[in-house]
């Protein structure tokens, strides 16, 4: 652009691109927040494009180490890690560590996908590949586009919210030859029995959505399912 007379503006664009001390309001307008979000997704694909085959693993951050699903999920990190695959978690604590630590001590990849939030510590020591984001949507993209399939310990409304997720999108074909296993007949049952009863017996979902997931106490079982469809 050439500019001349009265047109010729004091400075220059590198200058008021270095010393501009104005408002910081852009910070968190909608067009920047936009670019945070693409940046979430190019960090993500970025860091997990060659990680392999891998299983996402969730879980209540609330699970003590010595409770059955703590030492459930290190049995399946652990299982998973043996029979080739990566093990992907939501990086925190509880049930997501015991996946991790099964992982890591077995000597496979783990991986934690961290989000943003007001009361969660940072990513479990057993991390080996480690991300952290700001908004969930992107995280739970990460969780199914690098993984080949979910197993689904015992959870709150965090663990429910991914699995559902992922059942609607098997459901509506996004995602094609994804097993879901839910692990634990005695947590999961309640939940089974609603959905059998209410959301198909009234018509709301297919009798067929009834074989979206399969539900199992065995770890070899659950590590069998979720993995059968996979080469290798």
């Amino acid at each position: 652009m050439l500019r001349r007379r009265g047109q010729v503006t004091p400075g220059t664009t590198d200058q008021r691109l270095l010393d501009t001390q104005g408002s910081t309001e852009w910070l968190h307008g909608d067009p920047w927040r936009v670019m945070r979000i693409q940046s979430e997704f190019v960090e993500g694909f970025g860091a997990l494009a060659e990680l392999g085959p891998a299983v996402s693993v969730f879980g209540s951050s609330r699970s003590a180490p010595d409770s059955p699903e703590y030492e459930a999920g290190v049995r399946i990190g652990r299982a998973l890690a043996g029979a080739g695959f990566a093990v992907i978690t939501g990086g925190g604590p509880g049930a997501m560590e015991a996946a991790n630590k099964g992982a890591c001590e077995a000597g496979g990849v783990s991986v934690g996908l961290g989000i943003e939030l007001p009361f969660e510590q940072g990513l479990n020591n057993y991390v080996d590949i480690g991300v952290n984001f700001r908004y969930f949507f992107v995280r739970k993209t990460m969780f199914v586009k690098y993984a080949q399939g979910f197993v689904v310990l015992p959870g709150g409304f965090g663990t429910l919210d991914e699995l559902f997720e992922a059942l609607t999108l098997v459901q509506t074909q996004k995602v094609t030859r994804f097993p879901i296993v839910l692990f634990g007949n005695g947590y999961w049952e309640g939940l089974v029995d609603w959905v059998r009863d209410k959301v198909v017996g009234e018509g709301k979902a297919s009798p067929a959505d009834l074989e979206l997931f399969h539900v199992t106490d065995d770890v070899d079982e659950a590590v069998a399912l979720v993995t059968k469809e996979v080469e290798l």
